[in-house]
Parts: structure tokens; sequence; C-alpha cells
């Protein structure tokens, strides 16, 4: 299979960033690594072996990403008001540098988006956002909720940061409709311990009357590598 490294100076961030680029065909999705993980994480983990197949046939191209966690969200000495501003910085930087670049290397205008544990919390809640340019979404071991991350402080950024504070109480149809015409997969294993943060989002989209799927894996799956590889292999892209 193919295999790209890139790096830029990102004027959002005010740093050089990393991706790897993996297939030469197919949809485009991009990567969110675990907490505080780079670019060559997906990779490291297997999870590229895992549906090498599929990016050896043109059917799917990644694009795996190096997050600013340990700037924002996990920056606990920060103030949180600072962590907002900084994953804003970083979704700014996936809108205006990565997107672009995904869009120039296919014939593809919309993006998926993917990830594992507090990757699937950047994943859903970029493609919640911007459901026009993130039009599929699939998680593995998904925890949606940034309350931890604040110590309490709330404001407007912060409520439309949190998927589980601001969808419940979403009526806009204009992100409705768009939402429902989205692709949404939600996947986590049986002894997953974020098993119950993905029904429960189930069941909030279920409200919402967005379509979607919950796939609770068998065969003893945990929060782990592993079972995500197994995940990505079946349901990518």
């Amino acid at each position: 299979m193919t295999r790209h490294y890139h790096r830029w100076y990102a004027k959002s961030l005010g740093r050089d960033m990393e991706l790897l680029v993996f297939g030469h065909g197919g949809p485009p999705v991009l990567v969110f690594p675990t907490s505080m993980g780079a670019f060559f994480e997906y990779e490291d983990q297997g999870m590229v072996h895992a549906v090498a197949n599929k990016l050896e046939h043109g059917a799917l191209r990644l694009f795996c990403l190096s997050s600013v966690d340990s700037e924002s969200w996990y920056n606990r000495r920060a103030h949180p008001r600072h962590r907002i501003n900084r994953h804003l910085q970083y979704e700014d930087y996936l809108l205006n540098d990565v997107v672009p670049l995904a869009r120039h290397l296919g014939a593809y205008y919309t993006v998926g988006v993917t990830g594992c544990s507090f990757g699937a919390y950047h994943a859903m809640a970029v493609a919640l956002r911007h459901p026009s340019t993130f039009t599929s979404c699939i998680t593995m071991g998904g925890a949606f909720d940034l309350t931890q991350f604040l110590d309490g402080y709330a404001d407007e950024d912060a409520y439309f940061l949190n998927p589980l504070h601001f969808l419940p109480n979403l009526s806009d149809p204009r992100y409705l409709d768009q939402f429902r015409r989205n692709k949404w997969v939600l996947l986590t294993g049986e002894h997953d311990i974020c098993r119950h943060a993905n029904e429960a989002f189930a069941a909030i989209f279920s409200a919402k009357g967005i379509p979607h799927s919950l796939h609770v894996w068998g065969h003893g799956s945990k929060h782990d590598w592993a079972d995500w590889r197994l995940m990505a292999a079946a349901y990518l892209p």
C-alpha cells in the first residue's frame, strides 16, 4: 500500500504538525489518535495493517493525525478557557489544513472521521459540529463527555464542544436534517469500560430520529486495540 508522510507549519496552531496518509484512493477518513496520541499510533498499533486489503484495493484512504490534547483538554495547569481555545485552534487546523489536503489528493468533497477511545470524542464532536464536511463518523470505544476536563467551567463554546450537552437540546432542522443523511456507527466491546457511554449516546440519536448503528462486539471484547483492529477491519469505511 502507499504510505506518505506530511509535515508543515499549521498557522492555526503556531507550530508544525505531522500526519501519515495511507492508500491511493477511496473515500478519505481522518483518524484521531487516543488521548495525547500522535500520527504514528494507528500504524504502530496494527490498525493500518488491519485494513490493508481495503487500502491496497483503493477502497479507503486514511489520514492519521496527531492530537494537541496535552495542550488542550489534558493541560491541567491551564484555565479551562485556554484548553477550549487550544482545541478550537486544532479544529481550525483540521478544517483549513487537513480537509483541503484530503480533497486535493482525491475526488471526494466530503470526509469521514474515526477514532478509538478519546479519539472517538474528537471524531464525534467534529462530525456533529461540521456535518456538511464530515459525513461519516465511525467510533470505537468512545467516551463523549467533556465535563471532566472543564473543572466546572461553563460557557457557550464548552456547551457546543460537549455532544452530551448540546445534542439532546438541538432543534435546528438544518443540522438535524444533515445528521439524518450522514453515517453514524458506534462500536464498543461487551466488556468495554465505555459500553454504557455508547449505548447512552445511541439512545440520544434515537430520540432525535437520527439513523445510526450501535454494535456491541462479543467474544469477551474490551477497551483494547486487539478488539479495535477487528472492528476497523469490519466497519471502516
